[in-house]
């Protein structure tokens, strides 16, 4: 019996008339039963709503259930179930029911809670998959940490849904849009590198802002610049941007772009590989070119930490930078005119800005 059940049985036996009173007695005189309760209420069951919402929002149950009340077998052709396993889709709807998240009337599921409803919103499409993260990715690293140093184990590229993280980086495109906004030349013809394109709305937005705007958008995961490929299209954007699965250190491209963006990737880099990577991006620059790096930096809220871990612990990138020390690294690059800003004041997410030494010959 796990701790929650327990804890709730009690409970129940309390609320019951006293049929065993010595037994009941008993128990709540253990003296684990207070720190029993108090992990229940506190950590275990939030723990199983957040992971009953994230997966009923990746699912696209929420969504479902925002546009009207389903019943069990609606929602199994939906999400493609087999006959033998709707019975196993109702135990795990009936879950979200017990949880407070869904109800039930009249055969069909409802929402009921406010965070159910908010996460079935499109506009929350961001804080749902940043919800996924954390569980599918931040709580392994803390929960898997001791033994994975114990036998010599690393995350892979392989353990990211790279979709799930292109989408969860959006919580911060309100930042993001503002240092495009900071730099980008509106009027000119601009030929952008975008590394690490995710599902390429940045890209969007700079075209946006510029109409004279061409780009390359490239990124590591295939199925991540496939995804942004087919934005491309909804967007009426294929003729303006060409997207690809590449690796800025191979990347097969001439020195011709006016400006070169990476957004939330710098730690996708090991830090002994990282003024290298930089300096393959200041080479990919026209003379003149300039050079936008956002991200999160060391030392910011408990997500950004978990982050920063999980990072850490992965066999193809590296911890979030210190600030003074990336600034540092774009000088060796080859950068001038190098600065960080904070787009918000006080929290420790930059803008990194440098423009390339290399110099036009007549």
């Amino acid at each position: 019996m796990d701790i929650l059940s327990l804890a709730k049985s009690v409970g129940s036996r309390v609320e019951a008339p006293l049929t065993d009173l010595r037994t009941v007695t008993k128990v709540l005189g253990n003296p684990h039963m207070p720190l029993l309760l108090a992990l229940s209420k506190g950590f275990v069951e939030p723990v199983y709503r957040a992971a009953f919402l994230a997966s009923a929002a990746s699912s696209g149950v929420l969504h479902a259930l925002a546009v009207r009340p389903c019943d069990l077998e609606s929602l199994a052709e939906r999400l493609r179930i087999a006959d033998e396993d709707r019975p196993r889709l109702k135990e795990w709807l009936d879950m979200g029911i017990r949880l407070g998240d869904l109800t039930k009337r009249e055969g069909c599921y409802k929402l009921r809670s406010l965070p159910a409803k908010a996460l079935a919103q499109p506009g929350n499409d961001a804080i749902a998959a940043a919800l996924e993260e954390v569980l599918r990715f931040h709580v392994p690293a803390l929960l898997n940490a001791p033994r994975m140093l114990r036998e010599g184990r690393r995350f892979s590229l392989d353990d990211q849904d790279g979709l799930v993280i292109a989408r969860s980086t959006r919580v911060v495109q309100p930042l993001v849009e503002e240092a495009i906004a900071r730099t980008l030349d509106r009027d000119a013809p601009v030929r952008l590198l975008e590394v690490g394109c995710g599902s390429g709305a940045y890209v969007r937005y700079a075209a946006e802002l510029n109409p004279r705007l061409s780009a390359l958008a490239v990124d590591l995961q295939q199925d991540v610049a496939d995804s942004a490929a087919a934005n491309m299209a909804e967007w009426g954007l294929t003729d303006r941007v060409e997207t690809r699965q590449a690796d800025l250190r191979t990347l097969d491209a001439q020195p011709q772009f006016d400006l070169v963006t990476l957004h939330n990737n710098i730690y996708y880099f090991p830090e002994a590989e990282r003024v290298d990577a930089l300096r393959r991006a200041h080479d990919l620059l026209a003379p003149g070119g300039r050079l936008l790096l956002t991200t999160s930096c060391k030392g910011g809220n408990i997500g950004l930490e978990a982050l920063n871990l999980w990072f850490t612990y992965a066999d193809f990138g590296g911890p979030l930078p210190q600030a003074d020390e990336l600034v540092d690294q774009l000088r060796q690059a080859g950068f001038d005119d190098v600065e960080a800003t904070r787009i918000v004041p006080g929290e420790q997410f930059h803008a990194f800005t440098g423009t390339s030494k290399r110099v036009a010959y007549a």
